[in-house]
Parts: C-alpha cells; sequence; structure tokens
C-alpha cells in the first residue's frame, strides 16, 4: 500500500474528538508514509521556561519561550522544529518539507546562528502505526488541512484551533464557533 503523504499538513481534532491530549488540538505532520506518522502537537505551551531545562538554547526560541506539550509520546525527550533561511542546511537539521525541519539539539547552538529563523522545542510527540492514522481520519476524528509557518510559529497557540478552522474556505469554518461544552449552548 501507498499512501499519499500529508508531510507538512496539520491534523485539526474534530469536535468528536473530545478526550485528553487530543481535545481541540493542532498537529503539524512532520512525517508521513506507509510506515506511520508522526506529528507535534503546536497548541499546547507547558507552563516551563525553555531555558530552565535547556538554557543553551533559550535564545534560539521564539516567543513565548516554552516548552511545548508535543504530545504524549516520548515526553521525557524534546524535539526541536525549526524554519531556517532560504538555501541554509546547517549543521544538524533535517529538512521535513520547505524549510521547516527537525533541529538535533545535541548540536551546538552557535553552529546554527543566522541559520534559523524561528523555532520551538516539543516535549514527546504524536506517533501513528501503519495505517492507523488513515483508520483515525476516516472514522471523522481529524481534519486534515494545509499548515502555514505562523501555525507552527505564532504567538498564541491557545486560539490556533479556532484560527485554522476560521481560514478553511468551507463549512468547516462554521466550527470555529462551536462552543467548549455543547450542552452549555
Amino acid at each position: 500500500m501507498t499512501v499519499s503523504t500529508l508531510t507538512g499538513s496539520l491534523l485539526v481534532a474534530t469536535p468528536l474528538l473530545d478526550e485528553p491530549p487530543f481535545r481541540r488540538s493542532v498537529i503539524l505532520l512532520l512525517d508521513h508514509d506507509d510506515d506511520g506518522a508522526l506529528g507535534v502537537v503546536v497548541n499546547r505551551a507547558a507552563d516551563l521556561a525553555v531555558n530552565q531545562v535547556l538554557p543553551d538554547w533559550s535564545t534560539a526560541v521564539d516567543e513565548p519561550g516554552v516548552l511545548f506539550m508535543g504530545g504524549p509520546v516520548g515526553t521525557d525527550s524534546a524535539l526541536a522544529v525549526a524554519e531556517v533561511v532560504e538555501s541554509a542546511d546547517p549543521p544538524g537539521w533535517r529538512e521535513c518539507f520547505g524549510r521547516i525541519g527537525l533541529v538535533d539539539l545535541d548540536v551546538p547552538p552557535v553552529l546554527l546562528e543566522g541559520a534559523i529563523t524561528r523555532m520551538r522545542i516539543f516535549a514527546g510527540y504524536a506517533g501513528w502505526s501503519s495505517g492507523q492514522l488513515e483508520g483515525e481520519i476516516a472514522e471523522g476524528a481529524w481534519y486534515v488541512v494545509e499548515s502555514v509557518p505562523e501555525d507552527v510559529f505564532g504567538h498564541d497557540p491557545d486560539t490556533l484551533w479556532r484560527r485554522v478552522l476560521r481560514r478553511q474556505n468551507d463549512q468547516m469554518a462554521y466550527l470555529a464557533t462551536y462552543p467548549d461544552d455543547p450542552t452549555m449552548n
């Protein structure tokens, strides 16, 4: 089976997906192929400053300067997602799509100076085995939409779910007003 790649897309939790940790989540897919998928939740900022856990990288990350909860898998590890300047290929950077990729946090940050335009660090990630994500999409758990760099690096992650839905050109845009608790509507 060959799947068309969703790498670089956003998974937006539908209102049907109402269980933590994915309720109203927005996930950037960093890798998707026949073997499965890997992504990070981009709208869950933690209350932990990067300088408390990775002080060498604290000046490289964008505001709000905190770790993000990337997903329920591997929460004791960190993934750094960065956008690099045009045609840059710095050491320790692996392209995922376009100018967005992963940074090896074991590389000294000084080696990437001037190459990174924006960066976020995520504790953990979301992962799916072969065919699992496609099944969840077919069941109606996720909307798949196009991403823009501001989705990953924007300054207001708490409103991202609504903003991503609102910018869609179909009925999905109406869901941006979906109440937090539909029984209170």
